[in-house]
């Protein structure tokens, strides 16, 4: 899986989890500051990632943005 898909996937369970538009997700988007996230909302996101890709995502590791997201997911797909 390209990195491209990940973040294609990451988007749709984003925009699918928390109705965000589409056009607002992008790789540097912040997940507090520019989508006004919450903690619970997070969680939400992680959790069906993890169900999606079968891993486990540690949040302590300091993502911020959804590209940091991808990045990892994508890191742990190429192990």
């Amino acid at each position: 899986m390209t990195k491209e898909e990940v973040f294609n996937k990451v988007k749709d369970i984003i925009v699918d989890q928390l109705d965000v538009d589409a056009d607002k997700i992008k790789e540097d988007t912040n997940f507090k500051n520019d989508l006004s996230l919450d903690s619970l909302d997070i969680f939400e996101v992680v959790d069906k990632i993890e169900d999606t890709y079968d891993i486990e995502i540690e949040t302590d590791k300091g993502m911020e943005t959804v590209g940091d997201l991808v990045d990892y997911v994508f890191k742990q797909q190429t192990k």
